[in-house]
């Protein structure tokens, strides 16, 4: 059933566990980073591995020369509900940097399947070093 526009929302912070609860529970995110100086935002399928936001892209790509330096990137990953106005979000701000040891590397690369169809040869790993999230959720009755 769609809720009246006239229904109020609460929204409620996620403490840690709870927002990388939700995390892991989408395979899809995008992230944040700053290319030639400008912020720049790619949608990446993503896991969740040995305290990482890890997922995989081509050597060409922006992210991936950022990601070689080293840099303060942010992941945001959430499930909404425009018609119910409702839902969830978790932020991720951490250090992307190229994973490369090549067990690790050969390891994430089973794990995780990318969506498009080009070489996706190189992983990325970001940080988990601020985590924040939030719900929206119908304001409960009474």
């Amino acid at each position: 059933m769609m809720e009246t526009d006239s229904t109020r929302r609460v929204q409620r912070e996620l403490s840690r566990e709870e927002s990388l609860e939700r995390l892991g529970s989408v395979p899809l995110g995008r992230v944040v980073f700053t290319d030639q100086a400008l912020p720049a935002i790619r949608p990446v399928n993503h896991l969740l591995a040995d305290g990482h936001v890890v997922f995989r892209s081509h050597v060409d790509a922006a992210v991936v020369t950022a990601a070689g330096r080293g840099v303060v990137v942010a992941y945001e990953a959430d499930a909404l509900d425009p018609a119910e106005r409702t839902g969830w979000s978790v932020v991720v701000t951490g250090v992307a940097r190229l994973v490369q040891d090549p067990e690790s590397v050969a390891r994430y690369q089973r794990l995780l399947q990318p969506w498009v169809d080009r070489p996706m040869d190189q992983v990325v790993a970001i940080s988990l070093d601020i985590v924040t999230g939030f719900v929206l959720s119908p304001e409960p009755a009474g």
